[in-house]
């Protein structure tokens, strides 16, 4: 509620004042009072309200509820209503010369008119004239006509009446209403409050000059561009008349006067010039010297005005057009020199006009110098003439900014942002130009490519600029970035496939392709994107993506967990918190399936097992926070998941403590989470629970051994052995020594096990090795001859001896060793295909046929038989024999634990294959971990092999074949 105080009466208005504006109040009291808007005058106490200025409401202008504000309004008393005054001219508001009369030159004589006296004209400043008034003209212009006459007693009680003066001088702003207050008493208290909302006044206007300014630059540059220059219009036609040769511009024909006023015969009439205007221009022209009257009745030994003045009236007319030309090219706009006032914002011109000072001048002046010998010292220096060129501009001199940027270009052609600010400078025309020359001079600048592309105002052009600045950068990710937003989906499809072929490193142009591309190609893109970028987690979480789009949500868990142990073998550390805000985007994006498969795989990471429970159950209560219900969902399912299983195992060996799989599993549950001291906890139970077993021994040493603890693990063991482990303590035992390569205790340890179980045929062959790895062969026969009398079936040990003695005394030991080996093995493939290698490594082919015919009569059924006798026979009866891809693919098939068969498929497919193919088989041998196999084994098992990845062995035995096939094929040369 806000009352509204008048002359006869209050008014009421139920407003709220923190949601009305002054505008809105004025539009309330019209409708209540019949008072129009714009004769409407409010105050607050005796504070005027504006708008336009200031805040928005009128609770910012100081009122509240209950405020009681006073509504005055001009009373014209019957006269014709007041008309905004005509802009009055400049000359009239100066003070005459001394004995200056008006009209006296041409005989005109002084009177007075009501306008001189009345409110709509304001009273100029002029000096008293009634010393030098001609017949008593002046005593009647005494005071403007305000001298008293017949009728002016009742004036002045009507005024009194009234309460204000009717003839008052006229204020632009106020209108008749400025001596209102005028008799008010104005205390300390209305000091402050002025004072205050003065000073808001000035913060506000402050804060509103940017916007201010940049709207004025906007209408200015508006304006330009709907009422252009003639010679803008015709620069294009201008620049091309430099085609035009020395004759062509000769006939060019001599421009006459044609217009009609020299047509038209004018009647012109001569009249003698007047005495009087004679009169006028001699005294124009003259230097007057006159004494005040004051000193000339003082009999001219006083001045009171310091000396006397002389005036020079021609001066005086050349300074004020000097100085009305001065304001006027201050409110004029000089950047491209088309001069525009804005007759609507003079006022607010005026009023934020930066008014220069003298220090600010000699400031640009002393910069001028300093920046002008740095360019004459250092012309080399792009930022000099930058800084050069502003200067100039900050000081309204544009065509010196230009000329200096444009030397800064002659100087500096090699710097893009020197050409950068020569095209800011330069006219909407002339900028195209200007960066013309600027990518001419550095065709591999990035910033003046989008600088040109910007200046073009239709899409078609801006990509034809695009594409030419790749043709000279085709690395460039930001020309590609734009020309592809620029481009529609076919069109942006074949950009960026050229794009990831230029740039292969960036990750963003191979998810952009995929995202056009189909299901298959898709697919495609992605695997060439995780080659090329095998550390990158987007690639993994789009693939995906994409797989859940196309309805194969079955594979989105496979291809995150995949994707976080190729990551991990690549050295890249899982952030839990990174992986999480992928889950979130994720479900943003509706992959509902990729945000539960990312927390299901990542959301145990880093987290310990006794925080495990507080830690998620934060995590899912910042995800609803944030809106991500199906992420905390997730988070929900995980923990309920983990949780159960863990106190599901818990309670299973609690009831079943002896049960040695519950406790295996437990640990192996712990161990795959990432969790080695929770694993490493569970293992010390079980043992508590089953001290004997050893299978426990067995899963805490592997647990040691496989996470680089070998200290640890050669103490496990070597309380296995003291509690009478089996040969398997002892063969681990080895293992370990041998990779630490202590072989002393390795011999030792290897001694003492065969004391004790001779039998055992892994550690006859391991201290054989050992042996032959030292260089000690005779000492490698002897134990593996020991090792055939206690182990006469191990066809690996057979094999180990002929091996040993092929190297040691040629092919008639080892054909004896192996004849030795078939007759104790019958129906034995593998002493089969080793006899009829050896003739081959020989030469021996006829012998080495006539073995595999042999073998194959005795083991019919043998694969590696068969496979061997394909790759005897030449390469052109091989199609007889069979198609390799599809034998192959059977046999990885039926026997994926065979690491050799997993070898000759991907060997055969990096030699005949597809990439698709090669990749297929990549994936499925490390899905497979194969275990098995004569070459598979021996690469396996070699020390420097030790913890390798299923990948990384499948490619070196892969080397191995080649290496065995390149020496078989020289041999038959």
């Amino acid at each position: 509620m806000v009352f509204i105080k008048s002359f006869d009466k209050t008014l009421t208005l139920d407003i709220d004042p923190t949601t009305t504006s002054l505008d809105a109040l004025h539009l309330a009291i019209e409708q209540k009072s019949g008072v129009s808007a714009a004769h409407q005058r409010l105050f607050l106490s005796s504070r005027r309200l504006f708008s336009g200025y200031g805040p928005t409401y009128i609770a910012g202008l100081g009122v509240g509820l209950n405020s009681t504000l006073t509504l005055l309004f001009p009373l014209l008393g019957g006269m014709q209503a007041p008309v905004p005054p005509k802009a009055r001219l400049e000359f009239l508001n100066t003070k005459p010369p001394p004995n200056y009369v008006a009209g006296l030159g041409r005989g005109a004589t002084g009177f007075t008119t009501r306008s001189d006296i009345g409110p709509a004209r304001a009273a100029p400043d002029l000096p008293d004239r009634s010393a030098t008034t001609i017949g008593g003209a002046g005593a009647a212009g005494v005071g403007r006509g305000r001298g008293k006459g017949p009728g002016e007693e009742e004036e002045e009680e009507e005024a009194e009446d009234k309460g204000y003066d009717e003839n008052q001088k006229f204020d632009e702003f106020e209108g008749n209403d400025v001596g209102l207050f005028a008799s008010a008493e104005y205390d300390e208290e209305d000091k402050e409050a002025d004072a205050v909302w003065e000073a808001i006044d000035k913060r506000m206007d402050l804060r509103r000059k940017d916007r201010r300014e940049a709207r004025l630059k906007e209408e200015i540059e508006k304006y330009r561009a709907s009422n252009p220059k003639i010679t803008e219009q015709f620069a294009d036609l201008k620049r091309k008349l430099y085609t035009l040769s020395a004759q062509e511009w000769d006939s060019i024909p001599e421009i006459g006067d044609y217009s009609m006023r020299n047509k038209k015969k004018r009647f012109e009439s001569f009249v003698p010039v007047p005495d009087t205007l004679l009169e006028k221009a001699r005294q124009e022209q003259e230097h007057v010297t006159a004494l005040d009257p004051k000193s000339r009745a003082a009999g001219g030994t006083e001045t009171p005005w310091a000396q006397t003045p002389v005036t020079d009236l021609t001066a005086v007319g050349e300074g004020r057009g000097t100085v009305l030309s001065l304001k006027l090219d201050r409110l004029s706009d000089s950047v491209s020199g088309l001069t525009v006032v804005d007759p609507k914002g003079y006022l607010t011109d005026l009023k934020s006009m930066k008014i220069t000072s003298d220090a600010e001048i000699s400031d640009i002046k002393k910069a001028r110098l300093l920046l002008k010998s740095v360019i004459q010292t250092n012309p080399k220096h792009p930022p000099g003439w930058i800084a050069a060129a502003r200067l100039e501009e900050v000081a309204g001199k544009i065509q010196a900014a230009r000329q200096l940027i444009k030397k800064g270009c002659e100087e500096c052609p090699k710097n893009e942002d020197v050409w950068i600010e020569a095209c800011r400078l330069s006219s909407p025309d002339e900028a195209k130009a200007v960066i013309a020359r600027g990518v001419k001079a550095i065709t591999n600048s990035v910033k003046l490519w989008m600088q040109a592309a910007k200046l073009e105002h239709d899409d078609a052009n801006k990509s034809r600029v695009l594409r030419k600045g790749l043709e000279h950068i085709p690395d460039s990710v930001r020309l590609w970035k734009a020309v592809v937003e620029l481009a529609n989906e076919e069109d942006a499809r074949l950009l960026l496939q050229r794009a990831v072929e230029c740039c292969p490193l960036h990750v963003e142009l191979w998810l952009a392709l995929a995202r056009l591309e189909t299901y298959d190609n898709a697919k495609k893109v992605l695997n060439k994107a995780r080659e090329r970028l095998s550390k990158e987690p987007a690639i993994w979480i789009t693939a995906a993506k994409l797989e859940e789009a196309n309805g194969n949500t079955a594979m989105v868990g496979k291809i995150i967990e995949r994707g976080i142990r190729a990551l991990q073998r690549e050295g890249v550390v899982i952030d839990r918190e990174a992986w999480m805000k992928e889950a979130e985007a994720a479900e943003r994006a509706g992959s509902v399936a990729t945000c539960q498969a990312i927390i299901h795989n990542t959301i145990g990471v880093g987290v310990e097992e006794e925080d495990r429970k507080r830690t998620w159950v934060a995590d899912a209560e910042e995800c609803k926070k944030r809106g991500s219900i199906e992420t905390a969902r997730a988070i929900y399912a995980h923990a309920l998941t983990v949780e159960s299983l863990d106190a599901l195992l818990r309670k299973a060996v609690t009831y079943r403590p002896q049960a040695e799989v519950l406790w295996l599993m437990g640990a192996k549950e712990k161990w795959l989470a990432g969790d080695v001291p929770a694993a490493r906890a569970i293992l010390q139970e079980a043992y508590a629970a089953i001290p004997n077993s050893e299978e426990i021994w067995l899963a805490a040493f592997k647990l040691e051994f496989e996470n680089h603890e070998p200290e640890r693990a050669r103490m496990l063991l070597a309380k296995a052995r003291e509690r009478g482990g089996t040969e398997r303590v002892w063969m681990k035992s080895a293992i370990v020594e041998r990779e630490l390569g202590n072989t002393d205790e390795e011999r030792r340890l290897l001694d003492e096990g065969l004391k004790r179980f001779p039998s055992f045929f892994k550690l006859w062959l391991m201290l054989g090795q050992l042996e032959e790895r030292l260089g000690y062969v005779e000492k490698a026969k002897e134990v593996y001859e020991s090792g055939l009398k206690h182990c006469p079936n191990c066809v690996t040990l057979w094999l180990s001896l002929a091996n040993l003695e092929e190297k040691m005394n040629g092919l008639s030991k080892a054909r004896a060793v192996l004849t030795m080996a078939r007759k104790k093995n019958p129906q034995n493939p593998e002493l089969w295909l080793a006899a009829v290698r050896a003739e081959s490594r020989h030469g021996y082919k006829k012998e080495a046929d006539i073995l595999m015919a042999k073998a194959l009569q005795e083991c019919p059924n043998s694969g590696i038989l068969w496979a061997a006798s394909i790759e005897m026979v030449p390469r052109p009866q091989r199609k007889t024999k069979n198609k390799a891809r599809n034998w192959l693919n059977r046999a990885v098939t039926l026997a994926p634990d065979i690491g050799d068969f997993w070898a000759l498929y991907y060997k055969f497919e990096l030699q005949h294959g597809t990439e698709d193919n090669q990749k297929d088989v990549l994936k499925r041998c490390i899905a497979a971990e194969p275990k098995h196999g004569e070459k598979w084994q021996a690469i396996s098992k070699a020390v420097e092999n030790s913890h390798q990845p299923t990948e990384a062995i499948l490619k070196k035995v892969v080397v191995a074949l080649g290496k065995e096939e390149s020496s078989a094929e020289s041999s038959k040369h």
